[in-house]
């Protein structure tokens, strides 16, 4: 089911948030998938952070308009995700669980319209919290609001809104979050038509400490197959990456971090390989 009008509420300012954040990995990351015969995608993916090695296998399979997706990992945990595509016209359920946390359970609902969309997730334990989300909007401008109350305590858990922007050359964002102590201003600009240069700017503002966080960033396209990231922010944090395609859909990415404050301190490395035959 192809999305239709402004997205959900988390996409509004999505597109500055991962190219600043997005791929950025500081641990030694190995993903391997493939798809069986039957049709079941495969993934299994092996992390090494610090001294500490863990393994997770996921596997996906769709039939007709239903998606079941099970992800097992080396502390037992399993997680369970079933989602059904026009369960309703221009409708999708999304059923999720981790087991053994029974009461980790949720439905979701989305719906999606040409000018709106609204989703709406409850828990399943006996006293759930109860979140709500709309979005509306047209010719690239978008109006919307999220809240969650916890019926068990009678009380919000959080309420957020945001008016987002988007056209061909440019997405901006402004976000009024965590009950409205902070205030996100993003910005991305793309500097050809071909969108191979991108330059992004991320202002954070904690109202209760008067904190200001200010993130530049950008990416370049080298070519079809290599990509150039770099951020800094007003702490002096940099870190930058590369992404190179290998082969076709197997990506190799190099990033690192460091202290431009503190060169004394050891920078992070990370490196991440995922393989699809």
């Amino acid at each position: 089911m192809a999305m239709k009008g402004p997205g959900l509420f988390p996409d509004i300012g999505k597109k500055a948030k991962d190219l600043l954040t997005r791929d950025y990995t500081y641990d030694q990351k190995l993903t391997f998938s493939t798809v069986s015969a039957s049709g079941v995608g495969l993934t299994s993916t092996a992390v090494k952070k610090g001294g500490l090695y863990s393994l997770d296998v996921s596997s996906v399979y769709k039939y007709k308009n239903t998606l079941v997706n099970v992800k097992v990992d080396t502390e037992s945990n399993i997680s369970t995700t079933l989602t059904i595509l026009e369960v309703l016209p221009s409708t999708k359920l999304v059923t999720s669980v981790k087991l053994p946390d029974y009461n980790s359970g949720k439905v979701e609902v989305q719906y999606f319209h040409e000018n709106a969309s609204f989703a709406t997730a409850v828990g399943v334990k006996p006293s759930p919290v109860v979140e709500l989300s709309g979005t509306v909007g047209a010719q690239g401008v978008a109006f919307g609001a999220e809240a969650g109350y916890d019926t068990a305590t009678g009380k919000f858990t959080k309420y957020s809104a945001a008016i987002g922007v988007t056209k061909p050359d440019y997405h901006a964002a402004f976000i009024l979050a965590d009950k409205g102590d902070t205030i996100k201003v993003s910005g991305l600009y793309h500097l050809d038509e071909k969108q191979k240069a991108s330059a992004v700017a991320e202002l954070t503002r904690k109202l209760s400490t008067n904190e200001n966080t200010l993130t530049v960033g950008g990416l370049y396209m080298v070519d079809p197959q290599t990509s150039v990231k770099a951020r800094l922010n007003n702490t002096g944090t940099l870190a930058a990456l590369l992404q190179h395609e290998v082969k076709p859909k197997s990506i190799l990415t190099v990033s690192g971090e460091f202290d431009t404050k503190a060169l004394d301190r050891p920078p992070k490395f990370g490196l991440a390989l995922a393989l699809k035959p």
